[in-house]
């Protein structure tokens, strides 16, 4: 089964080693924009350590043609007009880190094809440390269902306070990791 590879962070290519099998792990991370969710998808995948051992780095992600948001298949209506699609980034062994899931849609997919693999991480930040981060209300981006989808209804596994304690991050971060390798 293919993975949409789309984004900033996603790249696409042919037949990676860790892809080629159904994931062992699937960390999905959602949050508003200027939360951090890149930043801490990228801490995750730096600090995640396979079996205790170092990592290899990102692999790439070959992309499913329609995408996740394929309205025939999905009924989403179509992709996203703002920033579409989701950053994906691998670590070796089949654990996939999902840095911008947007839509209750998206969690059901990946639970649909992935089952008991998959994950939830909601990260947050306040509204003062977003706006310190350059972020402003734009009408129809941080009202639509892209950015508010999630905020409701689904029970995440970790919420990540990311207002720029670094030790508090870091706390938090470990205690995630730790729940992962508990996990494989």
């Amino acid at each position: 089964m293919g993975l949409p590879g789309r984004g900033r962070r996603a790249r696409s290519g042919a037949g990676c080693s860790a892809m080629a099998g159904a994931p062992r792990l699937v960390l999905l991370l959602s949050g508003k924009r200027k939360s951090g969710k890149d930043f801490v998808a990228e801490q995750l995948r730096s600090r995640y350590r396979p079996g205790g051992r170092g990592h290899g780095g990102v692999e790439p992600v070959p992309a499913r043609p329609g995408g996740i948001h394929s309205p025939h298949r999905y009924g989403t209506g179509g992709r996203s007009q703002y920033r579409p699609g989701w950053d994906l980034q691998s670590v070796p062994a089949g654990e996939w880190v999902v840095s911008d899931t947007r839509r209750p849609s998206d969690v059901a997919w990946f639970r649909a094809a992935y089952g008991p693999a998959v994950r939830t991480v909601r990260v947050q930040a306040s509204e003062a440390t977003r706006t310190s981060r350059g972020w402003a209300f734009v009408a129809g981006v941080d009202d639509a269902e892209s950015e508010c989808g999630l905020d409701q209804g689904l029970a995440f596994d970790w919420t990540l306070h990311n207002d720029g304690d670094a030790t508090a991050l870091e706390r938090q971060l470990r205690a995630v990791l730790r729940a992962v390798q508990d996990q494989l």
